[in-house]
């Protein structure tokens, strides 16, 4: 794209400069000598000549498809400056001023005699770009807070949930890279190790370890980080922590020195892709290329809870990584296993008015359960899913909704958040409670049973909203 830019003082000389030269083929005509050298000191194409000759513009090669910039600093001359580009061919043209409401009826005057002028402001130009390097600053101010914190520690524990999935595992190498550390000075650790195929080969394929660790451990780490969970998931075991960077909703009754929590965000390695940005750190192909994987598994490519910073930071990863290696880790999604329960959710499970329940008894693993979540929700008609199962002697509950109502985890905090754990966002939630008490909550021990109270909560929860008996 080349565009030609009509300027009459040097500040808005360099604001466009900064913001169009990186991307855009930009020339500079000026009537000032003077502000000339300047331009082309600072880096500018430039050339000195008067805007309001026709021939300034030929020689300057304006084709149709050239934009055309013209500074409005209310200068009499500028009806003359535009005749000169549309006589010269120009049809893209921008008049960049203030633009207050005191400049309507100048601009609705112009637009009359130059009907393809199009008006754009200063704050127009630099918006996007200064909000961006504002929040880019700050995060460089927090991220440099961690690495100082962290930098006299000779051992530091970067704690997941129990079996990470892509996110947490993701995460917790990025940190690593983000405080300057090696696997043997900051290990990634859980408390329940992998255990789900797909992850399982991730962590083979990409060379990553993650360690067991025990309650008892904890003491011996100087300094304890949590990625893609927070510390009232480990209850009392977690007395201490030093940091918390995570995409779910904030929970309260814990502190920690310092937590970046952004629960609009569809993944943690989406805030830990912005901090390593913001550094300017070297992320390695093995990090990238788990981070992507990260990214695209937790937002179901996009399907599920992302924001346009999900987007930005697929974008910037993706040349970094590695796109085989990715495909290899999506090959272990389905398994026998798996499919075993996807048919007896659907030998079992009911559908009513857009909702699918199903209980899978006892699965071997609690993964079994958010897998037939969401294969069912991209059934035909299907808005909402509710899975359950019992795994050992806990009621795992996963809710996934297409987001066209009510709040997922609103559902599951209404209901079993006085019983267990349980949280989530507007798309996706989880509550595990002991088996004891949802069986002494809601009454219910058989299977056919468990299935029907479900779907009645989830009912009940749906019609409150559109006032349905």
């Amino acid at each position: 794209m080349r565009c030609l830019a009509v300027c009459q003082t040097e500040l808005v000389g360099r604001l466009l400069h900064a913001v169009l030269s990186p991307r855009v083929e930009i020339e500079f005509i000026v009537e000032s000598k003077a502000l000339a050298r300047r331009l082309h000191d600072a880096g500018a194409s430039v050339v000195a000549a008067d805007p309001r000759r026709v021939d300034t513009f030929v020689k300057a090669d304006l084709l149709p498809t050239t934009s055309v910039i013209i500074e409005d600093a209310r200068q009499r001359s500028l009806p003359k400056v535009l005749d000169a580009v549309r006589d010269a061919g120009g049809v893209l043209v921008y008049l960049l001023g203030t633009l207050g409401p005191e400049d309507d009826k100048r601009a609705a005057a112009l637009r009359a005699d130059f009907p393809e002028l199009t008006n754009i402001t200063l704050a127009e130009l630099v918006e996007a770009r200064l909000s961006t390097e504002l929040n880019r600053s700050l995060t460089r101010q927090k991220v440099q807070q961690y690495q100082r914190y962290f930098s006299d520690a000779d051992r530091v524990l970067i704690l997941t949930h129990h079996d990470p999935d892509p996110d947490a595992i993701a995460s917790g190498l990025a940190l690593r890279t983000l405080l300057r550390r090696t696997k043997q000075t900051a290990i990634i650790g859980t408390m329940q190790p992998v255990s789900r195929p797909e992850n399982l080969r991730m962590l083979k394929l990409l060379e990553i370890g993650v360690d067991t660790v025990t309650a008892d451990q904890f003491g011996s780490f100087e300094k304890i980080a949590l990625v893609d969970v927070q510390p009232h998931y480990f209850g009392d075991a977690l007395r201490h922590v030093d940091l918390v960077v995570d995409h779910h909703p904030e929970t309260s009754g814990w502190t920690a020195m310092f937590k970046d929590i952004r629960s609009d965000y569809g993944s943690t390695s989406t805030i830990l892709t912005e901090h390593l940005q913001a550094v300017d750190l070297d992320i390695s192909e093995r990090t990238a290329t788990a981070m992507l994987y990260a990214i695209k598994s937790d937002t179901l490519f996009f399907n599920r809870q992302a924001n346009r910073a999900d987007l930005d930071a697929f974008s910037f990863l993706y040349p970094l990584a590695d796109a085989s290696l990715i495909r290899k880790m999506e090959g272990a999604e389905i398994t026998r296993e798996r499919l075993d329960y996807v048919i007896k959710a659907w030998q079992q499970g009911r559908m009513v008015e857009h909702v699918f329940c199903a209980f899978l008894g006892e699965p071997p693993r609690d993964d079994f359960i958010p897998y037939v979540a969401d294969f069912y929700l991209q059934l035909e008609d299907v808005q909402w899913t509710v899975v359950s199962g019992v795994v050992n002697d806990q009621m795992v509950v996963s809710v996934r909704n297409l987001g066209y109502s009510r709040n997922a985890g609103d559902f599951v905090r209404r209901w079993f958040n006085d019983i267990g754990s349980a949280g989530g966002h507007r798309t996706m939630a989880k509550a595990v409670v002991p088996l004891e008490a949802f069986q002494t909550k809601f009454g219910v021990h058989e299977g056919s049973r468990v299935n029907q109270r479900m779907l009645d909560l989830v009912l009940g929860f749906l019609h409150e909203q559109t006032g349905k008996k």
